[in-house]
């Protein structure tokens, strides 16, 4: 096999930027040894190339009013059902605990809302297993993560997790970033993983009736983790006021007069009135207008380019990356308006991001994700991926805190979490069997020329196949990007 004239660089294409290369009769390696920079940037040039669709993916409306419709058959039948006292024999029987040596009851199926939640799943693996290069699918989840909702936040957020992604992160992937900040914070996702839902205006007509009151969270998070940064200079009354101009964002219900059940409503009567102070700047009162001004405002802020390209340069390049690579990435930011295609396009452009040695740890998501492009699979259900997730402590959708999780190395490379990994690249590996390559073979496929000779002997050394592949997966050519 022959590998061109840039084995380094086209193992920093594939696993920098992408997802790994593909096993098979793919030839990923060859193609970005040709021309490693050039290899990334075609996924850049494909229109639409972030978007993804099918027959089975409903859009968040829909899926709104399903799970609404869900939780009303289930109240229904909760008024049908006897009460305890009076249930017959067999009734009791079916509550009764298993006995020892009966065999286990069938598991429930999966409800309306884990059903949408595995189809959205299901479909992201199979993009990112797809993809010739991977990087748009790069970009869509670092997107998710810098602006992360959580699963775990209750049914809404779970059903319209995927959808979440599809409608607000994806089609602005390659747009401008004043754009995606407006399409996040006015989904009912993030609506309600950062209770924007409960905040009333104090002198609204709806805070003096109920007596409710401000939720900070989404104002906050806007500032701290969506644009500006925690250094971005705006203090405590910022937020307070902020929080009064998105008093009234929320989601329609189902028998809503004010807009399409589902979709993203504003709430007149739990607005805060009048004119509010935002960073010295004064909006005045225009209903939801007034917030998409500052939304359009905090997008242009002096601090969000270089907060931004911090972020970006860290997923991609280094836990510490280098600051001329920042600042070349916050001045794109700045002179094309928040361009989040130039912007890419100047990420691996740069020389210190191809200079930079491959040190960085996969997360367990890109991990998964390589192994299964390097053997060539297309999961047909997305469970054999979302269980290592869980395992490895990154479940799909359901970062622990607001910030998402963590770009670091040091927070996947502990003691715990490699030897996980290793227990999952033996599983990986049992399952390597069919493959039409031994793993020296596969070896060159996906880590090529790059690959050490102490990497090429220890896999060649293995006692079995399947131990030769786990150890090519668990090498720190696979391993690190």
């Amino acid at each position: 096999m022959s590998f061109g004239p840039d084995p380094r660089g086209a193992l920093t294409a594939v696993n920098r930027f992408g997802y790994g290369a593909r096993g098979g009769d793919s030839d990923d390696l060859a193609s970005a040894a040709a021309d490693p920079r050039g290899f990334v940037l075609s996924e850049l040039a494909r229109p639409d190339a972030a978007l993804l669709a099918g027959p089975d993916l409903a859009d968040s409306p829909r899926l709104i009013q399903e799970m609404f419709a869900f939780f009303a058959e289930q109240r229904a039948k909760r008024l049908q059902k006897p009460a305890p006292e009076v249930m017959g024999m067999e009734s009791q029987s079916a509550m009764a605990p298993r006995r020892p040596g009966e065999p286990r009851r069938a598991p429930r199926p999966p409800n309306v809302i884990q059903q949408a939640y595995l189809r959205d799943a299901s479909a992201r693996f199979g993009r990112a297993c797809t993809a010739e290069v991977g990087f748009v699918e790069r970009l869509v989840a670092f997107w998710s993560n810098f602006f992360t909702v959580s699963a775990a936040k209750g049914p809404l957020v779970r059903i319209c997790a995927g959808a979440f992604e599809r409608e607000a992160i994806r089609p602005h992937v390659l747009g401008r970033f004043a754009d995606m900040l407006k399409a996040v914070e006015r989904h009912p996702a993030m609506l309600v993983y950062l209770d924007n839902q409960f905040s009333f205006g104090p002198d609204s007509p709806a805070g003096r009736r109920t007596g409710r009151g401000l939720n900070e969270n989404l104002a906050r998070e806007t500032m701290e983790l969506h644009s500006i940064g925690v250094d971005g200079g705006y203090t405590q009354a910022d937020v307070t006021n902020f929080a009064k101009i998105l008093t009234g964002w929320t989601f329609a219900r189902p028998r809503s007069r004010f807009a399409r059940p589902g979709t993203f409503a504003f709430f007149a009567n739990a607005h805060e009135p009048g004119p509010q102070v935002v960073m010295g700047r004064t909006y005045s009162e225009r209903g939801v207008e007034q917030g998409l001004a500052v939304l359009d405002d905090l997008a242009r802020h002096s601090s969000t380019p270089t907060f931004v390209a911090t972020k970006l340069a860290t997923h991609f390049v280094a836990d510490a990356p280098p600051p001329a690579l920042v600042e070349r990435l916050a001045e794109t930011f700045r002179k094309s308006d928040g361009d989040l295609r130039a912007v890419s396009r100047a990420l691996v452009e740069t020389k210190e991001a191809w200079d930079a040695p491959l040190t960085k740890m996969r997360t367990p998501y890109d991990f998964l994700i390589a192994a299964n492009r390097a053997f060539g699979r297309v999961p047909e259900r997305p469970q054999p991926i979302l269980g290592p997730l869980n395992m490895l402590g990154m479940p799909l959708w359901t970062a622990p805190q607001p910030n998402g999780f963590p770009d670091a190395s040091q927070a996947w490379a502990s003691p715990e979490g490699m030897k996980l990994r290793l227990d999952i690249a033996a599983r990986l590996g049992s399952q390597g069997g069919n493959l039409p390559v031994n793993p020296s073979q596969l070896l060159d496929q996906t880590l090529g020329a790059a690959a050490s000779q102490e990497t090429r002997q220890t896999v060649a050394r293995a006692e079995s196949r399947q131990q030769g592949f786990a150890l090519l997966l668990m090498s720190p050519e696979f391993q690190r990007r």
